[in-house]
């Protein structure tokens, strides 16, 4: 909302001083935001004069019409003769009041005049546009031709009103009020503490059975209309010059007198109106539903196929106006330059319709108005009768017209909203002891009727519907008690809460994959179906199974991902193509499968605290949300240099960082060889959990299959990896075990064993690590070799760094060898494993 400052003060009688920085910094400080203030004129220097064109002489030899004028400006340029101007346009005409600009004047934009020759004539001045003065679009784009009454030589800076603040307003949902400079004159004289003059005080005559007869068939879209009548409108009136201004200053174009006129009410008060050329209106005026499928142009000139919840203006031929948002072209008034079709009777309408029902006729065509944005936000139901008052006012005024006697005023019974509140409820809320008659003064300067002791009963003025419940007000105190005097306290969480362990754990994953070199990559929890066959999914795959949002960001991934692969791909595929192709990348959250069970869904109530039995329905009906942790890994893992080879990213880097993971977690993760989905068949690893000797697969790691890579647009060789996090947290220890430091030596024995090489590395160190029992430190493979000359077909060695210490005492050579044989017997058994020669 564009507020001049100078239609403000009409309102308010605001100190001479106070510049529109000021009214800023009062009205941020009541609550409204004021993003910035326009200084029309700021850079503006006369002399900037009325001319009357005396001679035109047309110059030809040039590409485009140019034009020699003398203009008469009186005594403006020091010596009364005609001043010599050339200009290009072509809007005005011998004997004409134009805007002269004479040299040493400076135009917006710094733009310096003086005299100059051009098309070989020496111009003295400029005759102006609109456009060159910074007044805005006046929708003619040329010269400005001024009333033949205007004074020769006046002052055209103040006769257009050029010099003037404007604040813009964002205004929010709820404060309908403020689409109107009497709603921000009444929050300026309440920052000020000054009176408020209020536009909407008219004296308006009451219903009577000669006005233009209405027809309302629906009360709860339209609960008031009201339509007034003026004829004899002259056919040569124009809006004068102050009009035009506000109207420009508002943001909004000059059309013709009746239109500025509805246009700069429904500015002033807030109320949108209509005005309907009577000689094209047939009949009563109907407030009805459209009929599904029928059709109306509206002045915009597209035909709009309506819809049956679509609120209309009709009359005896079918809808003349989308009611609220915009007018039929069918009985529209004809812009000042059509004097053929000029209106001189006119009916207006102002009427109050249902928020809700104009908010969705605008969303569903498309078509946002001033009238729209108003009545989807709440206008005042009783400022109707004095808009409409105040249009037939100033139609007479300006036109010359005369108002009918007649005044059809139609409205649904209604009765005010009262809300009962405890005079202390603003303090509780707050935290500041206002007290009761603070709480009074406030609530009775935005208009309410207050009432009682302890506790209040308020009536809410009718221009603010957005005021419904007791905290509504208790925010109205505080804001304008300013929100900047509200104390700052630190809220105290009970002792003994803190995170829990699923986010400690949450922490620790991201701190731990952190520092082995990945960088975390959050993704949008949305996907496509398409992409479960890009990973090679099977069929029957319950990752298969999504939870579809009814209403998706994008229609292309209308479903919530039961994998975070998906996600972590597509940022490694972007990333790879913008030129990173060393790339490790993590993320850890939530995935989403259908509950086992379908329930209906449940409304929790608003009126009190959901009941145990409620929220655990409401809990029944979400998905199951897992949390997981994945990582992919592209191109080197290690770079090349000085110090030696680099090494490129493989499957065994992504089994690490599970392990890396289960450690954190404080589980115990068995990896071994399997095959899933995304992964190479090969090259696949699948993350087991024991728990009471039930294994649990958690997760898979490795090497993606090619055809994925190619499918996805991936570098080849990408690895990845993917855990269910929770599962880990279920069975895992975390609690921190310090570490255990021994002061007796370590004794280091060193195997190599000769397996079939089919037989996974993970079965041999299993075997290993049980049958050299409690006194196994640690172990570790350090070699695979494989040739058949040495070792036989279809073999292969594994050579182990098994250490072994003893806590309270130096092991012999004896107990360590022995060890070593009871392990290595265990793998012969276990895994058929042979010393190796």
């Amino acid at each position: 909302m564009r507020v001049p400052l100078s239609w403000l003060r009409e309102y308010v009688d605001l100190p001479a001083t106070e510049t529109g920085r000021d009214v800023q910094a009062k009205l941020i400080s009541a609550g409204l935001e004021v993003e910035t203030v326009e200084h029309l004129g700021a850079d503006l220097k006369g002399p900037l004069v009325v001319g009357r064109v005396l001679t035109i002489e047309e110059l030809e030899g040039f590409k485009k019409p140019i034009r020699f004028c003398t203009v008469d400006v009186g005594t403006a340029n020091g010596t009364g003769e005609p001043q010599e101007i050339v200009c290009g346009a072509r809007n005005f005409a011998v004997g004409d009041k134009v805007v002269v600009v004479l040299p040493g004047a400076v135009l917006p934009g710094g733009f310096a005049i003086a005299a100059r020759k051009t098309y070989g004539r020496t111009s003295h001045g400029m005759i102006c546009s609109s456009d060159e003065l910074g007044m805005g679009d006046d929708g003619t784009h040329g010269i400005i031709v001024l009333p033949p009454e205007t004074e020769i030589g006046k002052d055209a800076v103040e006769l257009l009103e050029l010099v003037d603040e404007v604040l813009d307003i964002a205004v929010t949902a709820n404060r309908g009020d403020c689409l109107s400079i009497r709603g921000v004159a009444r929050e300026t004289a309440i920052a000020y503490g000054l009176p408020l003059r209020d536009p909407a005080l008219l004296d308006v005559p009451g219903p009577n059975a000669f006005g233009y007869p209405v027809k309302v068939s629906d009360p709860v879209g339209c609960d008031r209309f009201t339509a007034r009548t003026v004829t004899g409108l002259s056919l040569e009136a124009r809006s004068p010059i102050w009009l035009q201004r506000r109207v420009q200053k508002v943001g909004m174009r000059p059309i013709s007198l009746a239109v500025d006129v509805t246009n700069y009410v429904m500015m002033e008060l807030g109320q949108p109106l209509h005005a309907y050329d009577r000689g094209l209106v047939h009949g009563t005026i109907g407030v009805r539903r459209a009929e599904q499928g029928e059709k109306l142009v509206t002045l915009d000139g597209v035909t709009r196929t309506l819809h049956a919840e679509d609120l209309v203006i009709t009359d005896d031929r079918g809808p003349i106006g989308l009611a609220g948002v915009m007018g039929g072209a069918n009985t529209e008034i004809a812009d000042h330059e059509d004097t053929e079709n000029a209106t001189s009777d006119v009916v207006i309408e102002a009427a109050h319709f249902n928020a809700v029902s104009i908010a969705r006729t605008a969303r569903r065509h498309k078509l946002s108005s001033e009238a729209s944005r108003r009545f989807e936000r709440g206008v005042d139901p009783q400022a109707a009768a004095a808009a409409a008052q105040r249009t037939v006012d100033l139609l007479v005024l300006l036109a010359g017209g005369t108002a009918e006697a007649g005044v059809t005023e139609i409205s649904a019974p209604s009765a005010p909203h009262t809300i009962a509140v405890p005079a202390d409820h603003p303090d509780k809320v707050a935290g500041v002891d206002y007290g009761r008659e603070t709480v009074v003064r406030r609530l009775q300067e935005i208009g309410c009727d207050v009432y009682g002791q302890d506790e209040l009963i308020v009536t809410v003025p009718s221009w603010r519907p957005d005021l419904a419940a007791i905290n509504d007000l208790a925010e109205e105190v505080i804001r304008l008690e300013g929100y900047e005097n509200l104390p700052s306290t630190l809220p105290r969480p009970p002792a003994g809460r803190g995170l829990t362990r699923r986010q400690r754990l949450h922490r620790r994953v991201g701190r731990v994959l952190a520092g082995a070199g990945y960088v975390e990559a959050p993704n949008y929890p949305f996907v496509g179906e398409q992409v479960f066959d890009q990973l090679l999914l099977a069929a029957d795959d319950p990752a298969r199974r999504v939870v579809k949002l009814v209403n998706p960001l994008n229609d292309e991934e209308p479903a919530l991902r039961t994998s975070l692969l998906p996600g972590l791909l597509g940022a490694l595929r972007r990333n790879d193509g913008r030129g990173a192709h060393d790339l490790a990348l993590f993320e850890t959250g939530l995935v989403f499968h259908p509950a086992a069970e379908q329930h209906t869904a449940v409304s929790l109530p608003v009126d009190r605290r959901p009941t145990d039995e409620e929220i655990a329905e409401l809990n029944a009906t979400l998905p199951v949300q897992p949390r997981h942790v994945a990582v992919v890994l592209a191109g080197a893992r290690e770079q090349a240099g000085w110090w030696g080879k680099g090494r490129p990213a493989d499957w065994a880097d992504a089994v690490e960082a599970a392990r890396a993971v289960a450690r954190e977690a404080g589980a115990e993760l068995v990896v071994r060889q399997g095959q899933y989905g995304p992964w190479h068949p090969g090259r696949t690893a699948e993350l087991v959990i024991v728990t009471d000797g039930d294994e649990q697969v958690v997760g898979h790691a490795g090497e993606l299959h090619p055809r994925v890579a190619k499918a996805l647009s991936l570098p080849a060789r990408t690895s990845a990896m993917e855990l269910n996090l929770d599962a880990l947290t279920a069975v895992g220890d975390d609690t921190p075990q310090a570490p255990r430091i021994s002061s007796f030596p370590v004794a280091t024995q060193d195997v190599a064993l000769v397996v079939a090489r089919e037989v996974p590395t993970a079965q041999v160190e299993a075997a290993l690590r049980e049958g050299a029992g409690e006194l196994l430190e640690s172990i570790r493979l350090f070699d695979v070799y494989e040739n058949d000359e040495q070792l036989g077909a279809g073999n292969k060695s594994l050579a182990y760094a098994l250490r072994f210490r003893a806590a309270d005492r130096t092991l012999t050579v004896d107990e360590a060898s022995a060890a070593r044989d009871a392990a290595v017997a265990l793998a012969g058994e276990r895994a058929g494993a042979v010393l190796r020669a």
